[in-house]
Order: structure tokens, then sequence, then C-alpha cells
């Protein structure tokens, strides 16, 4: 084992000198050495400095110098003098442009402006007062007495469009079980008038929400839901019952709804008046929920 390894260190040495060998081989070859015909002309060349004599023949760098001796003599060549400097102009704007680091200074300086601006602009919309009418407002849909005349005559159902909202009545048997489901403001208008404002988007994806004469439900078309008169979910993919407004009674008897005011709906499963369908549906029933 111990002479494998001496001979393997033998060989791997044996390699390395060869090597430098020829290395030092290859850079002896690369210097030159002038031949004795080159070293004699040499000596014989007259330089450049020293005189010569008349009828001499010129080589090389002393021919070039006497070319160029007979050329300044002669007045062909010209001595360079410096230009006098010329006065200082502005680059004119116009031809420059817009350079990268302009370009990017407004672009930042505008960007924060339109943000500064977008968000004054939701800052006003927030405090800006309430309109006094339409939607989003309260409305005064009419004395108490005219709207439920208004909902019999139009088969339990009364459609106001200037607040996007179903009123119908809510019967006074069931208000008991209304307090454990529905808010004070929501309970208020259901309390002193008997009657329940109800948005007329349904919450499962927001299509407008009909309702049916021969059930005497609201009916969705879009996707089947199905909720009992005062806008409790009885069936069908939505996540709950129809949304609701605050309403009340004012002093002269009036039903007023603030639109600007809206509940959720009740859960899934809240049935307080017990009103099942009565007749047909409108709408193929999509699946029930008591």
């Amino acid at each position: 084992m111990i002479i494998a390894i001496a001979i393997a260190a033998a060989v791997v040495l044996v390699a390395l000198l060869a090597f430098a060998a020829s290395r030092r081989r290859d850079t002896d070859a690369a210097v030159g050495a002038l031949s004795r015909e080159t070293r004699r002309r040499d000596r014989s060349e007259v330089t450049a400095g020293e005189p010569v004599a008349v009828g001499a023949e010129l080589r090389g760098r002393q021919y070039e110098r006497s070319v160029a001796l007979d050329r300044i003599d002669a007045g062909s060549l010209e001595p360079v003098t410096s230009a006098p400097p010329v006065a200082y102009v502005p680059p004119d704007a116009e031809t420059l442009g817009v350079t990268r680091r302009q370009f990017l200074n407004r672009s930042i300086v505008g960007f924060m402006v339109f943000s500064l601006s977008g968000f004054g602009a939701a800052m006003i919309a927030f405090l800006w007062p309430t309109p006094k009418g339409g939607f989003g407002a309260e409305i005064t849909v009419g004395n108490v007495d005219d709207v439920k005349a208004e909902i019999r005559a139009n088969e339990g159902f009364f459609y106001v469009p200037e607040g996007r909202m179903w009123v119908t009545e809510y019967p006074a048997g069931a208000l008991p079980k209304a307090e454990a489901v529905y808010s004070a403001s929501v309970l208020a208008g259901m309390e002193q008038a008997g009657l329940v404002a109800l948005w007329q988007t349904c919450p499962h994806l927001g299509c407008r929400v009909p309702n049916c004469a021969t059930s005497q439900w609201f009916e969705c078309p879009c996707h089947g839901s199905q909720y009992n008169r005062v806008g409790e979910k009885r069936g069908g993919p939505a996540p709950r019952g129809m949304d609701r407004f605050a309403a009340s009674v004012d002093g002269a008897g009036n039903y007023v709804v603030d639109t600007g005011n809206m509940f959720q709906g009740p859960p899934i499963g809240t049935n307080t008046t017990g009103q099942e369908a009565e007749g047909p549906h409108c709408i193929g029933q999509a699946g029930s929920h008591a």
C-alpha cells in the first residue's frame, strides 16, 4: 500500500516537473534574439539627432525629420491657437423636454394630489347633510289609515317607489314574538302603526322582489327565495329575511319611514306571524325553512 502511494506521488511529481519545464521553454522561445546582420545595421545607422553629411542618403526617422523641418520652414503649417471663449447660453427647455427625474417627480406629486383629492371628496360626501327627500331620507308615506286602505286595495301589498320599498300590515297579535327579534327602531313603526317597511331588494343577490298575489308572499324571480308578507324568509337560498327600514308615526298621524336607517332582515327560521302560503306560488319553490 505504501509503495503504491509512493509510486503515485512520484508520477505526480514527474508530471509537475515536465509541465514546469515545458512552460519555461515556451517563455524562453518568446524572447527573441537579433541576428548578426541586424546588429551590424543598427551600429551603422545614424541617429536622428546627429548631423547628416551632405549628399548622404536619408533613412527612416532622419527622412521624416527632414520633411517636417522643410514644411515648417516653408510656412505650410500654421501654429495652433486656442479659440476665444464663447458666452454661455442656457439651453431651451422645449428642446430638452422632460427629464426622467422631472417625470418621476411630477408623477409622484400627481399621484399624491389625486389620492388626497379622492380622500377629501369621500370625507365631504360622508359629512354632507342627508337630502330632504327621496331615497336615503325620511319619507312620509301618508296617513296611517290611508296607507292601510292602500294595502288592502292592492291585495295586501303597497309599493312606494320613492323609497324603493314595500309597506305591509303587521298583525298586532304577533308583536310579543316580534319584540324578541326586531330592534326598537323597527318595532316603533310596527307597534304605533301596525305596518312594516321592507326594502325591495332580495338579500341573496340583490334582485328586486315582487309580491305574489296568490300565495300572499314575496317571491324572488331570480333564484326562488320566498318571504312571508312581513319579509321573513320561508324558502330559497337567501341568507336572511328581507331588510327593513326604521319607521314611526308623527304628530299628525302620518307613517314616516327613514330610508337612510336600514336594518338587516331577521335570521333564517324567524316566523313571528305564522303565515303560510295562502295559494299557489308564483315562483317554483326552491326549498323551505320553517
